[in-house]
This record gives structure tokens, sequence and C-alpha cells, in this order.
């Protein structure tokens, strides 16, 4: 079994930066592919990134392409989603899942909060 730790979320505001950090404990995710996920309060949990166990694809919502860039250290049993030109649309609580494609495990989610 694996367990997964988000961290990073903060309030900041529209267009600046955050990077939220997934460290697993438990099973190495060295082997497996990684998710992102988002829910906003009254909508439904939604995809934003995903990566393969390498890190040589990754793959992204339509709605963050271009500004969210996931990638992971696997020697740190971690993976990270760099999220630049936040928008208030970008804010849910975040979390990571894996492995793909049922991801059965999750992590318990850090908020984000972005202010116009």
């Amino acid at each position: 079994q694996v367990q997964l730790v988000e961290s990073g979320g903060g309030l900041v505001q529209a267009g600046e930066t955050l990077r939220l950090s997934c460290a697993a404990s438990g099973r190495t995710l060295s082997s497996y592919g990684v998710g992102w996920f988002r829910q906003a309060p009254g909508k439904e949990r939604e995809f934003v990134a995903g990566i393969s166990w390498s890190g040589g694809s990754t793959w992204y919502a339509d709605s963050v392409k271009g500004r969210f860039t996931i990638s992971r250290d696997n020697a740190k049993n971690t993976v990270y989603l760099q999220m630049n030109s936040l928008k208030p649309e970008d804010t849910a609580v975040y979390y990571c899942a894996s492995p793909p494609p049922g991801y059965e495990y999750w992590g318990q989610g850090t908020q984000v909060t972005v202010s116009s």
C-alpha cells in the first residue's frame, strides 16, 4: 500500500505561482504513473495533469496546458505540480493519485486559493 501526502497549497493572487508536492511513503512511486486532480466547491473532481512512471510522458487538461507543469523525482519518491499564471478559477482542493487508470490511492488534498 502507498500513502500520498500533498503539500504546497496556499493563498495567492492571480498571476502568481505555486508548486505542489506529492510525497509517497509505504511503497515506491517510481514504477507508477501519477495524476493530479482538483475539486472546486460545488463542482465535480477533474483531472489536471498526469505523468508516466519514467516522467517521459505527461498530459494536461486543456484548462491548464501551458501554465502548469508536472514533473517527478523518483529518487525522492515525489511528484510535483508547478502552477504558473494562476487564475481565480484554479481555486480548488488539489489531490494526487496513483496508479492510473483506476487511481486506487489518493492523498488528503491541499487547498489552493487564487484571489483576483
